[in-house]
């Protein structure tokens, strides 16, 4: 089979790293990743957005191969500058960096959508995909902790995820509606999977299902639904996945995943560390490498993702589910 689109949700470093091996074995214009956008922010004065900006610089091969984030060859004259002058250092903004924050924020200024300006900023990179945020309205995550409730890059770059968290809550989801490119990329007719990336369940996937409209967009999609657990034998591969899953008092495996995400998946992609779980699905499962450490990792984990996809979609037709 070959794919007409797939529309991924993702987060930033993992679902990055996915999504490039999506658009890498796709057909060129066959990819839609929405993105969260809960991590967003302004700061010194400019509109901040972490992980649409790792997905560009991803899929335009301009990330910093070390972090997964961030631009390549980066310089960092301007954040010296600032604290020559004693201003904020906690958030780093790089030189190239910067110019996406204050073109994005002139753009804003001038009334354009933030959906429109990350599709032109895409075209610019040349980027033969859509990257579309999960919404143009503003949300904001906040996480509560012992600490008190901290807006989101307080606790994850400011406080280094160090507070235990109690709750998470996305400030203004409620007054949301979908982004318009991605409803119609989830209602599109030639739609052949919907792919949830191995981002943060909690912090990165869950804004995006707290969309008004968006479970029930997943709902009603005839295609198949499959999500890649971010956990590798109990632990997360990058971030405070497992952390907070342990603080809220989870169960941190692949099957507490399966349950996160079961009133809209179809299937799990889990790594091969964690086949001793397999009796305890109560879903498809697809044991694989999921460690992403090479271009080649990505290409691989993408084909096997849209072959399961397949083999759902076809199962789905057999049985005349929907």
């Amino acid at each position: 089979m070959t794919p007409s689109s797939i529309v991924s949700l993702s987060g930033g470093v993992g679902g990055a790293k996915l999504s490039l091996g999506l658009l890498r074995v796709l057909p060129p214009d066959s990819l839609t990743v929405v993105v969260n956008t809960a991590d967003d922010f302004t700061h010194l004065g400019l509109r901040i957005t972490p992980d649409i900006d790792t997905t560009v610089y991803t899929l335009a091969d301009l990330v910093n191969p070390l972090t997964g984030w961030g631009r390549r060859d980066e310089t960092w004259t301007f954040m010296a500058a600032t604290e020559a002058l004693g201003g904020e250092t906690w958030f780093r903004l790089g030189d190239g960096d910067l110019a996406m924050h204050v073109e994005r924020t002139r753009r804003l200024a001038s009334g354009e959508s933030l959906s429109g300006i990350t599709e032109a900023i895409a075209k610019r990179l040349a980027i033969p995909a859509s990257i579309v945020p999960m919404t143009d309205d503003i949300v904001a995550t906040l996480v509560g902790t012992a600490c008190g409730e901290l807006a989101f890059q307080d606790y994850f770059v400011r406080q280094q995820c160090a507070p235990r968290v109690t709750s998470l809550r996305f400030s203004g989801a409620e007054r949301t509606r979908p982004a318009a490119k991605a409803v119609a990329a989830l209602r599109s007719p030639g739609l052949a999977a919907v792919v949830v990336c191995p981002s943060n369940p909690y912090l990165s996937i869950d804004p995006i299902l707290a969309i008004p409209g968006m479970k029930e967009l997943l709902r009603d999609c005839p295609a198949p639904i499959v999500a890649v657990s971010p956990l590798i034998g109990g632990k997360a591969v990058k971030g405070p996945t497992a952390k907070i899953m342990a603080e809220l008092d989870l169960t941190v495996s692949a099957v507490e995943i399966a349950k996160h995400y079961s009133e809209v998946i179809d299937g799990l992609v889990v790594d091969v560390g964690d086949r001793h779980l397999a009796d305890q699905f109560d879903l498809p499962v697809l044991f694989t490498e999921t460690l992403m450490t090479t271009l080649a990792d990505r290409e691989r984990l993408a084909r096997e993702v849209i072959h399961f996809a397949e083999g759902l979609a076809s199962e789905k037709k057999r049985t005349g589910r929907g």
